[in-house]
């Protein structure tokens, strides 16, 4: 039997609520610390406790972090998932299983080993009988450290990490750790191929998940108001915040320069947060689908009265109440045509945590270039999981804070200036702030109709002016957004056109692709409106498809109706089941989409050079 190293993934299945949280993050930073490329992806139910709940770590030699749909370890720790775990093995694959859970185990192509959770537990006698249960979790990690090569001392260190150095917790838990790898060195001769061998290919990397990425660079962006109401996945977007600006924002004097508020609701979340940004404050509120279909009056108030507010919104599946613990993103064109009449939104499409980290300070900057809401969309796999990222940077440009007027601004203009009026041709106005003591400062600030000097009227010709500018201020906002990412095979006639948290399975699927010979190029979407690089992509390939995690193929139909006469080659991969996307659903819903398209001819021309064996819906 020869070892499968560093290229397989994990599967922890336990109880919501049982504590086992810290024992699944603890083994993915120790193997993040050996040096092995490795993601961890946390399934778990919509109530407190008591349901299924798994928690999978993918590690990958080649650094591929997106989702499999194979897992060849899997520690069943939950009697009501026990079946269920035992049939996801996959063949030769290893199964770990509290021994207490008196269940048949009817498979004999895969290795079975079963722990005496209980047992070694309750030989821990320093453990306080009220977290005896929490800390038996950490008797798995031990006995999956020794059976496939996790180093001790990282987990150790792993531990340091979570606990903040504190001695007597640490101390609990890793002893339990070292009880359960010595009864594995023991008691389990090993019979399954899956190890893991210390490599570098971390040293340059940190680990962290997206709303905490996403606070850090709204807090290195100048934030100085957020509000915000609790709900799953935004929650910890919000707590990172208040846990990060009290260590990096606060004065010498002691005294906060932030105000972070947990309103009642959501319709006040961003009410405050409107209000902030007219009074001149970089203002932000986070929240998921159903907070944000709430905030649709306030957010087209910031619309048309050119307010700079910026709000993230991380996706989860919809519509009601839907799945609050599954990623998807199903928001897009709610955001991108929210409010009612007519308007234009400005959307930020992180991709990465790096892209967290920079959109959550770009994102200020182009609210107040532009005046308007900028809404940025992450996810809850982006946002809740734990992802390798190239360390953060601070930002190297100075703040933009768009077209201010301040007391020498309006001396020199002598007054002659409106809130609404457009001088510069690029239809975005000049504004004052409150505090501004010049005499000619004042505007009052419309939801109604108004003309340039922000003056109420209902005159048809100045509404229609008025809506004219503001469509051009979205073809200026086209020279201020995130260009897309583009990579580019030669050879290549298909595009493959992607956005978000879709970007590690999409590479993945590429690779695979171009192993059978199907020649592809990519295209991260990062913004809307879409800049010039986005048409040009469309019309350099024979066929485009758009992949997303939404049923109805959200970004496809926007791409379509904003190039309508390239509509026609452009086509649609789209798939939501709660879970985040995996290489294999975009290989075989590409293949399997355009069975009389160009891609069927090229993979059967590639696949009879190669004799690969081509079927219908999948490609092997």
């Amino acid at each position: 039997m020869s070892n499968i190293i560093n290229d397989f993934s994990i599967s922890v299945a336990t109880v919501n609520g049982s504590g086992s949280s810290t024992a699944n993050t603890t083994l993915l930073r120790a193997i993040f610390k050996m040096g092995i490329p490795v993601s961890g992806k946390n399934l778990f139910p919509s109530n407190i406790q008591g349901l299924p709940t798994w928690y999978t770590i993918r590690v990958s030699k080649d650094g591929y972090t997106g989702r499999r749909d194979v897992t060849e370890v899997v520690v069943a720790m939950n009697p009501a998932s026990f079946a269920r775990d035992l049939a996801e093995v996959a063949p030769g694959g290893a199964f770990f299983y509290a021994d207490d859970i008196k269940q048949p185990i009817t498979r004999a192509d895969i290795s079975v080993y079963p722990m005496p959770i209980k047992t070694l537990i309750r030989a821990q006698t320093e453990v306080p009988a009220n977290i005896r249960d929490l800390v038996s979790n950490m008797l798995y990690v031990g006995i999956l450290a020794q059976t496939i090569g996790i180093d001790l001392e990282k987990i150790q260190a792993a531990l340091s990490f979570h606990f903040k150095n504190k001695e007597k917790p640490v101390t609990l838990n890793f002893n339990a750790v070292k009880a359960g790898a010595e009864w594995a060195l023991d008691n389990l001769p090993k019979t399954d191929p899956f190890m893991l061998e210390s490599m570098n290919k971390t040293d340059d990397l940190i680990m962290t998940d997206g709303n905490t990425a996403a606070a850090i660079g709204a807090i290195y962006g100048g934030v100085q108001f957020a509000a915000w109401y609790p709900i799953t996945p935004a929650t910890s977007l919000a707590e990172s915040l208040i846990d990060y600006l009290p260590v990096l924002r606060k004065r010498e004097d002691g005294k906060n320069t932030y105000a972070v508020i947990q309103a009642e609701d959501e319709l006040a979340a961003i009410g405050m947060t409107v209000g902030a940004g007219w009074g001149g404050l970089r203002s932000m509120t986070s929240t998921s689908g159903p907070g944000f279909s709430l905030m649709t009056e306030f957010a087209g108030l910031a619309y048309y009265a050119e307010v700079p507010v910026v709000i993230w919104d991380v996706q989860r599946i919809g519509p009601s109440t839907g799945l609050p613990t599954r990623t998807s993103q199903g928001d897009l064109t709610f955001a991108n045509f929210i409010g009612h009449g007519d308007s234009h939104s400005l959307i930020l499409l992180p991709g990465n945590m790096r892209e967290c980290f920079e959109f959550g300070w770009q994102a200020f900057d182009i609210a107040e270039r532009i005046q308007t809401p900028v809404f940025v969309l992450s996810d809850l796999d982006m946002g809740m999981n734990q992802w390798m990222s190239k360390p953060f940077e601070y930002p190297d440009v100075d703040m933009d804070r768009g077209k201010v007027l301040w007391e020498k601004d309006l001396e020199e203009l002598k007054g002659n200036w409106g809130r609404y009026a457009d001088k510069d041709g690029d239809a975005i106005t000049y504004r004052t702030l409150p505090g501004n003591k010049h005499p000619m400062a004042a505007y009052f600030t419309r939801g109604t109709g108004h003309d340039e000097q922000a003056r109420y009227t209902e005159d048809s010709a100045t509404w229609t002016r008025m809506m004219d500018r503001l469509k051009q201020k979205n073809e200026t906002a086209r020279l201020h957004v995130p260009k897309p990412i583009i990579d580019e095979t030669p050879g290549a006639t298909l595009g493959i056109i992607a956005y978000g948290s879709t970007e590690a399975a999409v590479s993945e699927a590429r690779d695979q692709m171009a192993e059978s010979g199907l020649k592809s190029a990519s295209m991260r979407v990062r913004a809307i409106p879409f800049t010039a690089e986005v048409k040009s992509f469309i019309e350099k390939y024979e066929q485009i498809v758009v992949v997303e995690m939404n049923r109805d193929g959200q970004m496809h139909q926007i791409l379509c109706a904003e190039y309508p006469a390239l509509a026609p080659k452009i086509r649609s991969v789209a798939f939501q089941d709660g879970l985040p996307a995996s290489a294999k659903w975009i290989r075989e819903g590409i293949i399997k989409n355009y069975e009389g398209g160009i891609m069927k001819d090229e993979v059967k021309k590639n696949a009879a050079k190669k004799k690969v064996v081509v079927k219908k819906g999948a490609q092997k």
